[in-house]
């Protein structure tokens, strides 16, 4: 599929006469077209596009090469266009972080199958960011900003970082008013990657960093929870992973206005132009599922 999608974006280049152009076409950066432009010279080993400051040229073998591709990438439309008239089927490979997907994603996924009979799923659940080739994904849910890449971005709404107690051990140890006041409190501290023991915040104050000397240190976010629940200590965790707990008052959200700026909740997927029908209505279909969803706020 990666190498179709070369193809396409050394056809939308010479059809809009820019590689600004085909990123516009294509929904994606400058750069990330001129680097796939690159990769597909550097595999047939030739040069198809001279470049000047002023404008592009197609040379020779770029145009021998165009005509194939324009054969190449019209005979998977049309056999794309002839499964669309009839049921979907096929396999749908998802990719989601492990508590959101288990909570949110595999719910939803069950749900598109039931409606499509000759589709099978599978769900990978894993707080990386998987390489969605190397990885044979369909779709992936990020949770995150998305750093410049060649997969194409479809952002569906958003959640925040939150701190939050258990009533039980706020009317033991106090409420903290600021984020300075966390020094004094006792900390359950969850994080699944290496880095500093530190919480950022924003606000109307400004940026704001506290050192933490954690009572408790975890690995995953469930244990995080437990412990906040159990009247442990304070704890931070994404928005969603404690819906539940917030509105149903276990735990009591605190220092909401210093949380840091939302993070995007975003599907992605390796290629826009070549996206197998299955993947196309899947993806229409979770976006709209996401978007009423009360755990993930709408963009914007």
């Amino acid at each position: 599929m990666d190498r179709l999608d070369e193809l396409a974006v050394f056809l939308a280049v010479l059809e809009t006469g820019s590689l600004a152009g085909a990123a516009r076409r294509l929904r994606r950066s400058a750069p990330v077209v001129t680097r796939t432009l690159a990769a597909l010279e550097a595999r047939v080993g030739v040069r198809l596009v001279e470049r000047t400051t002023r404008r592009l040229s197609v040379t020779e073998a770029g145009r021998r090469l165009a005509e194939e591709a324009r054969r190449i990438t019209s005979a998977y439309e049309a056999a794309v266009a002839r499964e669309e008239n009839g049921p979907l089927r096929g396999h749908l490979r998802v990719s989601a972080p492990l508590v959101f997907g288990g909570r949110h994603i595999a719910p939803i996924l069950n749900r598109f199958l039931d409606a499509h009979p000759q589709v099978t799923g599978e769900l990978v659940l894993n707080d990386r960011n998987l390489d969605l080739v190397e990885e044979g994904l369909d779709v992936a849910v990020r949770i995150a900003v998305l750093a410049d890449s060649a997969l194409v971005a479809r952002r569906v709404g958003e959640v925040r970082r939150v701190v939050v107690a258990a009533p039980e051990y706020l009317a033991r140890r106090g409420t903290p008013a600021r984020p300075e006041d966390l020094a004094g409190h006792e900390i359950v501290y969850a994080s699944t990657q290496p880095g500093p023991t530190e919480w950022r915040f924003e606000g109307a104050d400004g940026p704001a960093t506290v050192r933490l000397r954690p009572r408790l240190m975890v690995n995953a976010i469930e244990p995080a929870v437990a412990a906040a629940l159990a009247g442990r200590g304070i704890t931070r965790v994404l928005s969603y992973q404690v819906a539940d707990e917030v509105a149903d008052g276990r735990l009591v959200r605190l220092l909401r206005d210093r949380e840091p700026a939302p993070i995007p909740v975003q599907l992605v997927t390796p290629s826009a132009r070549l996206t197998p029908p299955r993947v196309r209505t899947f993806l229409d279909f979770l976006t709209g599922e996401l978007q009423r969803l009360p755990v993930v706020r709408p963009a914007g």
